[in-house]
């Protein structure tokens, strides 16, 4: 997918999140406000907060889209759909119909949710995955890893029904808050140090238009690169290249 196209489903994608929660809100509001509060109104308004969930995360998710990293905001696009639509069955889905599956059901959806959230909450902080400033590079892959940690924790009791940790719960939810602090301090320190800090070189904006432009875009695309790393590249190549006389 080229760049261009990339842009345009990231622009695509975001109109379409917003008319829908836009319009999942109007029907949560016309619920609330009229009528007797049943299992329609219900289920009705659990969508709507379902939703909600859903488009939060896909707006986190779209942030890396159009980046070198956009093979996670294409997963983790994915994951979140799927949380979506299995929290839709297991909410629109006769509750009297469920049976043994309910329980596998429910904790796939767990899962799923988790992972989405997990998802979105690495993509936004890939946003800083080209710095140079080797303090961000080092931080953010600590805390990468630090997420999946405290997702996967959260996730073992789910699956084992709390077999896991079992007679160890005390040790392994203080070892859990531990990394779930220090996700956190990464959390809120990475774009902080990504601010203040410089990556060695000076920046500046240039403006291309018209064929300059979309050549920069085609040779990006082709390449699997960002424009500004086309653009280093070429004055890099223009600061190596003799003098002509």
């Amino acid at each position: 997918m080229t760049a261009p196209s990339l842009q345009g489903f990231r622009r695509t994608a975001v109109v379409f999140i917003i008319v829908s929660l836009s319009i999942a809100a109007l029907f949560g509001i016309v619920t609330l406000l009229t009528g007797e509060f049943g299992e329609l109104q219900g289920k009705i308004l659990l969508t709507t907060l379902l939703l909600a969930g859903f488009s939060i995360t896909a707006l986190c998710h779209l942030a890396v889209v159009g980046r070198a990293q956009r093979i996670v905001g294409f997963v983790g696009i994915a994951v979140s759909a799927l949380a979506f639509l299995l929290g839709a069955v297991l909410i629109w889905r006769s509750w009297e119909s469920w049976g043994d599956e309910w329980e596998a059901a429910l904790k796939a959806f767990a899962v799923l949710s988790i992972s989405a959230a997990s998802l979105a909450h690495a993509n936004l902080l890939l946003l800083l995955g080209e710095r140079r400033n080797r303090a961000v590079r080092v931080g953010l892959a600590v805390t990468l890893v630090l997420i999946a940690l405290v997702a996967v924790l959260v996730v073992i009791p789910i699956l084992t029904d709390g077999r896991i940790p079992g007679d160890i719960g005390d040790a392994y939810w203080r070892v859990f808050g531990v990394f779930a602090i220090l996700d956190v301090l990464g959390t809120i320190v990475l774009p902080v140090v990504g601010r203040v800090t410089r990556d060695g070189v000076t920046a500046v904006t240039v403006r291309l238009e018209g064929d300059a432009a979309a050549s920069v875009v085609r040779t990006a695309a082709s390449r699997g690169t960002t424009p500004s790393a086309v653009v280093a590249e070429l004055v890099a190549w223009l600061d190596a290249a003799p003098p002509s006389e």
